[in-house]
């Protein structure tokens, strides 16, 4: 959408908004400068990232009240659970409805007039038309100019490389839960770093929430990145065996359908634009406002 917009193709933008959880992969950290050096400063766009602090540093911070990631939890009788997910809302919906708030001239907690709002797109397109929703705040409206223009994401891909920008990383939390198997292995075999340090987390929260552990509200079982249930270096991110996939099968006849492309590999993690995580639309981390 910034590069339709910079070029002509919508409307110019005024600003890009870009939702820093601080655990993005360095490629998509790259990827962000690029955007605004060789597009959005030349369309005269801004590029106003914003953040409510480093998610991987919070979670394990005692002292800081953390909002919980959505990990996979094995209880100590062997029933399996899951914890909430509200991350998004802390780290990406949060921060973007503020900055908004200040561009609009009412920070919160002013009272925003009901005449007064941004019209913001989100990048949904055309393969994903069923989470368009409309925003949960007045002085916020959706639109969704891909889906207005009947693109779909084989037709993002195609103008990204007409553009010189084929290879478009991924945005998401680095130890992101979410994370199909296809990401793990692309973590783990294109960046040996970025993969030491999801691993050294997953181990890190194997107890769950540093600050609940640190006030005696103790995890009743134990916490993991992967939906195996198992340490991340040991997880099975590149086979599945016949009786593990008879029984995900299982768990997935009454999960959403997102959450089934999830599994399967056609969707693997978060999006730019939503998190796909759940069936509703959020505001994720990138937004363009109007």
């Amino acid at each position: 959408m910034l590069a339709l917009s910079a070029n002509g193709h919508l409307p110019k933008a005024d600003y890009a908004i870009f939702a820093d959880t601080g655990w993005e992969p360095h490629a998509v950290y790259r990827h962000l400068n690029r955007l605004e050096k060789e597009i959005a400063a030349p369309a005269g766009i801004p590029i106003l990232r914003v953040s409510s602090g480093n998610i991987r540093r919070d979670a394990l911070d005692p002292g800081h009240r953390f909002t919980s990631m959505p990990l996979y939890i094995l209880n100590q009788d062997g029933k399996q659970g899951m914890t909430r997910r509200q991350c998004t809302g802390e780290y990406k919906i949060k921060p973007i409805k503020r900055q908004v708030r200040e561009l609009l001239g009412y920070p919160y907690p002013q009272r925003v007039p009901k005449d007064v709002f941004v019209e913001q797109w989100v990048g949904i397109s055309t393969d994903e038309f069923h989470r368009a929703k409309d925003a949960d705040v007045r002085y916020m409206r959706n639109r969704h100019p891909l889906i207005d223009l009947g693109w779909s994401r084989t037709d993002c891909v195609r103008y990204l490389t007409s553009l010189g920008l084929a290879d478009t990383p991924k945005s998401s939390c680095l130890g992101c839960p979410f994370h199909g198997n296809a990401q793990w292995r692309h973590i783990r075999d294109t960046s040996p770093d970025e993969w030491q340090d999801v691993v050294e987390f997953d181990a890190a929260i194997r107890q769950g929430n540093a600050r609940s552990n640190a006030g005696g509200n103790q995890l009743l079982g134990q916490a993991f990145l992967h939906r195996s249930r198992v340490p991340l270096d040991q997880a099975p991110i590149d086979h599945v065996t016949a009786a593990e996939w008879a029984a995900r099968q299982q768990e997935l006849d009454d999960r959403a359908p997102m959450e089934e492309e999830l599994e399967n590999g056609v969707v693997d993690g978060c999006s730019p634009w939503t998190c796909r995580g759940e069936t509703d639309l959020v505001q994720d981390d990138f937004a363009l406002a109007s």
